[in-house]
């Protein structure tokens, strides 16, 4: 009989540690999740940069850059609008055009071939495009070209006036060589009352999707972010706030998500409070980290993504790694991919001339 009890002491003890280990297993330590997290976010990038949609993302600007500055300005206090519905056809680059110098209206290097009801279809050569100069220009070797680089808009809206500011919205597909590169889609609006928005989003064919989005005025907010599908792989976001007694952006809250860690920092009662770090929500109360700005000059966009900052973080075990250190070389990758997020301009440059012109002649 006591044998019996032994045993069944043993087996409930047992039981118990590995119910333990179960609910707490060693692989959820922070350091651990933030190493898994961060070859789950390299492995990412790798898949992005690879991709045909980042060939796209990475063109060159083609012309002048923003649509503020394509369109020119009016001088009255009257807003004109340029809708889908008053640039809907096809238009292919024009292989035979024979004008000898770039000055000239770009619907003169297009020619329209087709009428559409709800879409604006582009299609020009992909060397082109790689050689944003070289769409201006005459070469008698362009006839042998192919029109393989498409993109369609499915949604086009500019609202603009030199004195009020202007308000855009695009969206559009890319296909390059018949083979699909992803979705753009960009906002952007200014006015002296709301100050300058911009907001962009990538979605490769792959199942990830970029987004990029940057605000100024009274509160200053920026954000990066990249999704595998509905789930937050990477993100960092900063806010500050500017008041009437304090004419300088201050930093209200901060916080970078990386996989299921997540840090953040934010304004208490008379100053930021000591960056707090999250794994799966929970609070990990003895590990510790440090911020550290390397610039702050506009006071606007303060992150790792901007290389305005670092960050260190001190594990259980008193060991400590900085956010570059973890990621490594994807910090750089990082940066280069929302750089080109944010000057996606070579789909914007050519539209948003040929939607000009459209407008100028009717």
């Amino acid at each position: 009989m006591k044998t019996k009890k032994l045993v069944i002491i043993a087996s409930v003890i047992g039981m118990i540690s590995w119910s333990c280990t179960s609910e707490n297993p060693t692989g959820s330590s922070l350091q651990l999740s933030l190493d898994q997290s961060s070859k789950t976010l390299s492995n990412a990038l790798t898949a992005i940069t690879t991709s045909p949609g980042y060939q796209v993302l990475a063109t060159p600007s083609v012309a002048v850059s923003t649509a503020s500055k394509v369109f020119s300005p009016v001088v009255d206090s009257t807003f004109n609008t340029i809708l889908l519905s008053d640039i809907v056809g096809e238009y292919e680059f024009n292989k035979a055009n024979t004008y000898q110098r770039w000055k000239q209206p770009i619907t003169n290097f297009f020619s329209k071939t087709a009428d559409n009801e709800s879409l604006m279809i582009v299609r020009l050569p992909e060397e082109k495009i790689k050689r944003p100069n070289s769409l201006f220009m005459y070469n008698p070797a362009d006839t042998l070209l192919t029109n393989n680089y498409v993109f369609t808009l499915n949604k086009y809206d500019y609202k603009f006036n030199r004195v009020l500011g202007w308000d855009y919205t695009m969206a559009s597909t890319i296909n390059v060589k018949s083979v699909d590169a992803g979705a753009l889609s960009i906002q952007s609006s200014s006015s002296k009352e709301a100050g300058y928005k911009f907001a962009s989003e990538f979605a490769f064919t792959n199942g990830y999707t970029t987004k990029s989005s940057y605000t100024t005025g009274d509160t200053a907010v920026s954000v990066y972010a990249i999704y595998e599908g509905a789930k937050v792989i990477y993100e960092e976001s900063f806010t500050a706030i500017k008041t009437a007694a304090d004419m300088r952006h201050r930093e209200r809250e901060y916080a970078m998500t990386i996989g299921d860690v997540k840090i953040v920092r934010q304004l208490g009662p008379t100053s930021l409070d000591s960056a707090k770090v999250y794994l799966t929500g929970v609070l990990q109360t003895t590990a510790k980290v440090e911020v550290v700005d390397i610039a702050t000059a506009d006071g606007t966009d303060v992150s790792v993504t901007a290389h305005k900052r670092e960050l260190k973080i001190t594990f259980d075990d008193g060991t400590s790694k900085t956010i570059s250190e973890l990621l490594g070389t994807s910090v750089e990758t990082i940066r280069n991919l929302f750089i080109s997020l944010r000057q996606s301009y070579f789909a914007t440059g050519i539209v948003d001339r040929i939607a000009w012109d459209i407008y100028m002649k009717k």
